[in-house]
């Protein structure tokens, strides 16, 4: 087993590890004590674990927050990894800076100050998010871990077995039959019809990168069962387009009571004016916390 640390506490901004992996950002990772991400009161001092590929490797991946040290055990190397997942480069201060300085937004920076927006893999990201629609966020944890263990590849660690992220070959040889077996529903189909896309070497979602924003968007919306705003989760979440805000049912009411002015009728238009509202390159940060903040605040955010 491979073990280290990471200083997170000198790493500007530092690193709120929960808030982080348990945001909705991510489905990509479970707490190993069974707490449910959905009550977002698991504490900030349990391990998180995940499966990764490392050189095409199945890889396992555990992680907790100790003080101002990230610690972490593995199959691999996970250093890297983790600081490439957790996305432990960026600069908050600079990050915020670019966000509206108005009563709301800065509420849900200080209150969740340290969540950094995630960097996951493109397919497993596009899958999850496939899985999202409609759906509670334990749930889609839930569909995430069934659909690792179902198709998955097993992998030892610390006397336990685990399963990977199945693979593009791995979903599309299943049917949609086993995948509704899984709870997936109608987004059954939707998921192996991506899973074949990227078997076959019709698309790959990881060749959106590079593109400019909203062609990158478009790409991404080539895959079965991803809309605009699936396609805006990717490419913030996997794909490090850091100004893409998803337009979900939060930032719509967000938009509705704050910042009406933005709303333009139709998703792309809407979607810019917000862009532009929220810090323009780095209105997704700023998005990720106001999300954050309106589904775990205690009281409703002030007016300003």
């Amino acid at each position: 087993m491979n073990r280290g640390t990471i200083d997170v506490g000198s790493r500007p901004g530092g690193l709120d590890l929960q808030a982080t992996l348990e945001s909705g950002q991510s489905y990509l990772w479970w707490r190993e004590d069974g707490a449910d991400f959905e009550a977002g009161t698991t504490g900030d001092d349990g391990w998180y674990l995940t499966t990764a590929r490392v050189d095409g490797t199945p890889a396992v991946v555990r992680t907790r927050k100790r003080e101002d040290r990230l610690e972490w055990e593995s199959t691999v190397d996970a250093g890297p990894l983790l600081r490439r997942r957790l996305s432990l480069g960026d600069h908050l201060p600079t990050i915020r800076e670019t966000a509206p300085n108005d009563g709301f937004v800065q509420r849900a920076y200080d209150t969740y100050w340290g969540m950094r927006v995630v960097s996951d893999p493109p397919f497993p990201s596009v899958v999850s998010f496939i899985c999202s629609a409609q759906m509670r966020v334990s749930r889609i944890h839930r569909m995430q871990q069934s659909l690792r263990e179902a198709f998955g590849t097993p992998v030892s660690f610390d006397g336990e077995t685990y399963h990977a992220y199945p693979t593009p070959e791995q979903l599309a040889a299943a049917s949609e039959a086993e995948l509704r077996e899984l709870k997936l529903g109608y987004r059954a189909p939707y998921v192996k019809r991506t899973a074949e896309m990227v078997a076959n070497g019709e698309a790959d979602p990881g060749d959106a990168a590079g593109r400019t924003y909203e062609e990158a968007r478009e790409y991404l919306t080539q895959f079965v069962g991803v809309g605009e705003k699936v396609a805006d989760c990717v490419l913030l979440f996997s794909l490090d387009y850091r100004q893409a805000v998803p337009l979900d049912t939060w930032i719509r009411t967000t938009i509705e009571e704050y910042y009406p002015d933005c709303d333009r009728g139709n998703y792309v238009d809407t979607s810019r004016a917000i862009r532009e509202r929220l810090g323009g390159e780095f209105a997704g940060y700023t998005q990720t916390y106001i999300f954050h903040y309106l589904r775990h605040a205690e009281d409703e955010p002030p007016e300003g």
